[in-house]
Parts: structure tokens; sequence; C-alpha cells
């Protein structure tokens, strides 16, 4: 009974940290600091009589219910947040425009910290000598210099982590932070291996060894909570919003809770996309170590050498995406031998 009390909670603990929780947070801003001014608002009223007398039954139940909307619903949400859903596309063109800038300065920034650093010991060729004159001279780079140069060994890597929350490639740029942090994890099989892990993600995780699998959910439960705790201070800004028009007997406590509120939706979204970093660790160890098992349930023997491994996973790719052609009968250089039965080894 321990094991399977153990193996239920382990199953829904993704559910219930990354959604359920949240939710009753914010469900828990909304009765003690707006719900009794909007007793008489007429579409909190009926939900103001259900509550009365039974508050816990109704605060849990409105906290499962409304989890497991917003984990239905987790597709579409995370899509706005990364640019994807309901962007004009001139917003959408801007925020990548906007990224691919903020992504080469740091990569200069970076780069000219580190020629400055060989410089000083004399180690440097003609062509990062001239690398260098032209950096120091970049003005978008102007702004950063005298905060650069007294840049300690933390900040460096500050930067660096910064820069590494971004896909590499222009063409894979998202118009918002988070999209970039997630899109840089999302493209990393590919870059490396021509593996679409995207669109084998099913086939991936289904053979990738368990707790590879079980460090994917852990990490990816932290953003969870930050993206839902966002959207639940959204839903309660707009019912503080509500709470000012409609009556004047909240207004103190709806005008707090709203400043407050405003201050938080920034810093949530901050830690959502900080939260990325161990969600893309734990999707690029899905990869390192489950690709080997994937190649094996699929009949397939991975090349020794990284070129050939690329091209069987270039191949791979293909099959599921497009209709078949007949120039898949290449992936049959990288089929496994089929076993010998029962009869040809007698």
């Amino acid at each position: 009974m321990g094991d399977i009390a153990k193996g239920a909670l382990g199953g829904a603990w993704s559910l219930l940290v990354g959604w359920v929780l949240p939710t009753a947070l914010n469900l828990a801003i909304l009765t003690t600091t707006l719900l009794p001014s909007l007793r008489k608002v007429p579409p909190f009223e009926h939900a103001w009589s259900l509550a009365e007398g039974r508050g816990a039954l109704a605060f849990l139940t409105a906290s499962l219910m409304l989890g497991l909307v917003l984990n239905a619903l987790q597709n579409p949400l995370y899509r706005i947040l990364e640019g994807y859903l309901l962007w004009p596309s001139t917003a959408y063109e801007y925020g990548c425009r906007r990224h691919q800038a903020i992504r080469r300065a740091l990569t200069d920034r970076l780069l000219l910290m580190r020629l400055e650093r060989r410089a000083a010991d004399a180690n440097l060729s003609a062509v990062d000598r001239a690398d260098l004159t032209l950096l120091r001279h970049s003005p978008h780079l102007a702004r950063y210099r005298n905060l650069d140069q007294r840049s300690t060994v933390t900040r460096r890597a500050l930067l660096q982590e910064r820069l590494a929350r971004y896909p590499v490639g222009d063409g894979h740029l998202a118009p918002t932070r988070l999209g970039n942090a997630i899109r840089r994890f999302e493209v990393y099989a590919y870059d490396r291996f021509q593996l679409d892990s995207q669109l084998l993600w099913n086939e991936l995780t289904a053979t990738a060894p368990e707790q590879a699998r079980r460090q994917v959910d852990t990490a990816r439960t932290s953003v969870d909570f930050f993206v839902c705790l966002l959207y639940g201070h959204l839903a309660v800004l707009f019912a503080a919003v509500v709470t000012l028009t409609s009556t004047s007997t909240g207004a103190p406590a709806a005008a707090t809770t709203a400043v407050v509120l405003i201050a938080l939706v920034p810093v949530w979204y901050r830690c959502a996309v900080s939260a990325t970093d161990e969600w893309a660790a734990a999707v690029r160890a899905l990869v390192n170590v489950g690709r080997h098992p994937l190649a094996a349930s699929l009949g397939l023997d991975v090349p020794r050498e990284l070129a050939a491994e690329r091209t069987m996973w270039s191949l791979v790719s293909r099959l599921p995406r497009i209709p078949y052609h007949e120039h898949a009968a290449a992936l049959d250089q990288y089929r496994r031998s089929p076993a010998p039965t029962t009869n040809d080894t007698a």
C-alpha cells in the first residue's frame, strides 16, 4: 500500500506543485483581500454564497479544479509567454530583433573581456588584435565599457549564463526571454545530433532511463509553478480592478493588492526564466543518454563517427515528418542485423 501511495504521489507531484499549489496561493489572496468587497458584485455574489459555511471545502475544491484546468491549458499559456500565440507580427518581429541585438552584445562583451585578458599576457595573434581593436571602438559596447573593465569572475559567469539562455542561430530566436530560454533546449538535440527531439519526444522519453525522465519532470515543475503563479496574479489583478470600479468599500485593499501584484508579476516571470536552467540541463541529459536506447528500440546501431550519427538521426527525423520517400532507404545501412533464430543456430 505504501508503494502504491508513493507511486501515485510521485505521478501527481508535477500537477500538485506546478499548478494546484500556486492556484491555491492566488485563491488565498483573492479570498482574503478582495472577495469580501465583491460579495455584492453579480459575478462573485453566487461564489460567496457557496463559500459561506463551507469555506475550507470550497477553497480546496476550487484550487483543485482550477489547477486541473490550468494544467490542461498549459500549452497555450506557455505559448503566450513565449511569444508564439496572440502576438501581432510586428511585435513578434520587434522582439526577435531586440533579443538578437541583446545576444550579440553579450557575445561581444564576453569576447572583448576574453581578448583583453589574453592581451595582458601578450598572447594574441594578429587576427585577435584586430578583433580587439574593433570591439574596443564598437559603439554598441560603449555603454558597458567601464562596467566590464571592472568585471569579476562571478560577473563574467553571470553574463555567460545569460548568453546560454539563447538558442544557437538567429533562426531559432523567440521574441521573449522565456521563449528563448525554452527554445535553447528544444533545438539542442537537432544542433548537436540532427535529432528532432520535439518530433520524437514521445519515443525519446519512452526509451530513456527513468532517472532522466524524472529529472525533466521535476525541473519543469519549477517553471510551471512560476508560470501558474504569474497567470493567477493577473487574474487577481483583474478582480482588483473590478473591485475598484464596482464598489468603494474595499478600494484601499484592492489598490494595495493591485500595486503589489503589478510589482510581483515581472518577478515571477524572471524566476520562470531562471528556472529553465535546470530544465535545460535535464533535457540535455535526456538527449545525451537517451538517444542510444532510442536507436536500439528502433532497430538501429549508432555509428562510431559523429558525422555518420548526425546523418542517421537526420534520416530518422524525416520519417514521421514527411511522407515516405525512396531516399529513406538510406537508413538501411544503420539497421541492426536480425537476431539469429533457434533454427539458424541449430
